[in-house]
């Protein structure tokens, strides 16, 4: 049994209501607990679990003000939520068919045959290297022929007179030994010959030292464009110092900062819309192939990666580009439409038309989730089928606000 005072106390408002009501708005709180029987019943309150903030308000309005409010109205639904990330990024090479030139043969720059930029085919010309290192190797080629012929014909010898009995089977295996070392030795400085430029023609045809060429070429490793240049006329280079850098265009990278708060919506092979603001309206596609792991501990961010193929060569190294990645649908879940939702203070409000009753709302409390397109994922408050009211609430929510009581 409740206490005589808050029966009376529970009469009062019921009376104040009927009174509202006939000047045609009626505003009522709707708790959704009976009161506690006795103050030290009562659980500790905070702002946000108070009854006065929690709890639903009904607001009634005559026809006439249902239609001066312009009120109109939408089905609370269920779908699967997805998200979108947009991230920041450039292009930049593949460095997959990024090929750094460098000579094996220290020397002298003595032509360069292409510019910054220029389009080259693998096997072409990209500079002319006079090297004392290419004739030293082709004069140690020719010494250790020589020899391995000398030697060729000594086996011969050695082998007739084995034949015959006038030389020891020890003689021969030594020669024999010594004919197999000398052969691997040419075949080594051929091969070293190969390697500093010269063909296997060019090799077969070196007899003697009138033969020797000093002077080396440096090929084009791959079909591309030349993207770095540090060769120039003159120039005195080592082995293996870079002097040009060859990239196949026909496919780069774009390359964004993902921040971590967005890691849960992307991952390997998610799907990316490129867009950049040098070609408006162009849309390109193409897949997430690497995320960094490790992150950059002052930006919070995470390298992310995406293939894009170029054949035309529009997306030049450098260019800004926007990376967007959308999360796959998820669970079903509730979903209400964003005009229907309003801030009052910390809480988020629907306002619920009654069914079955008409003028009737309820302003209610809702929890929401991520957003979903034009509408949010709904926690709590809402069920598919409820309707909401998406336009003209203003009105809805000014008498609410006046009437609701204070905390």
């Amino acid at each position: 049994m409740r206490p005589l005072g808050q029966g009376l106390l529970w009469l009062g408002v019921a009376l104040g209501f009927t009174a509202l009501g006939a000047a045609g708005t009626v505003v009522a709180l709707r708790s959704g607990v009976d009161p506690p029987a006795s103050p030290s019943a009562a659980a500790p309150m905070t702002a946000s679990s108070s009854p006065a903030a929690d709890a639903d308000v009904e607001i009634v309005l005559g026809p006439e003000a249902v239609a001066r409010a312009g009120i109109k109205t939408a089905p609370v639904t269920v779908g699967s939520t997805s998200m979108e990330v947009v991230v920041p990024g450039s292009v930049v090479a593949n460095s997959y068919r990024e090929v750094k030139v460098a000579p094996v043969a220290a020397g002298v720059v003595t032509k360069v045959n292409v510019e910054l930029g220029a389009s080259v085919r693998r096997g072409q010309p990209l500079a002319t290297i006079f090297s004392t290192d290419l004739a030293d190797a082709q004069t140690r080629y020719l010494s250790m022929a020589a020899m391995l012929e000398a030697d060729h014909k000594k086996l011969d010898r050695t082998q007739a007179l084995a034949a015959i009995g006038a030389a020891s089977r020890q003689e021969l295996e030594e020669v024999t030994a010594v004919h197999a070392s000398h052969e691997t030795e040419v075949e080594a400085a051929r091969q070293r010959l190969l390697l500093l430029g010269l063909t296997a023609d060019q090799v077969q045809g070196l007899r003697g030292p009138t033969q020797v060429v000093s002077s080396v070429t440096v090929p084009a490793p791959i079909d591309g464009v030349i993207t770095g240049r540090s060769a120039n006329l003159g120039q005195v280079i080592g082995m293996g110092q870079e002097l040009f850098v060859v990239t196949d265009l026909s496919e780069v990278w774009a390359v964004g900062d993902l921040y971590e708060q967005d890691f849960r919506a992307v991952a390997m092979g998610s799907e990316a819309i490129i867009m950049t603001p040098a070609y408006p309206g162009m849309t390109l596609r193409g897949r997430v192939a690497y995320i960094d792991p490790r992150m950059d501990a002052q930006a919070r961010t995470a390298k992310i990666r995406v293939a894009l193929a170029n054949p035309d060569g529009r997306l030049r190294l450098g260019m800004f580009v926007n990376m967007a990645f959308r999360t796959p649908a998820g669970d079903r879940v509730v979903l209400v439409p964003k005009a229907a939702v309003q801030a009052l203070g910390d809480r988020q409000v629907v306002f619920v038309a009654a069914k079955d009753e008409e003028g009737k709302f309820i302003q209610r409390t809702v929890r929401l989730g991520a957003p979903a397109g034009e509408s949010y994922a709904v926690i709590s408050g809402l069920r598919p089928g409820d309707t909401v009211v998406t336009e003209g609430s203003f009105l809805l929510r000014a008498e609410s606000t006046r009437n609701a009581p204070s905390s």
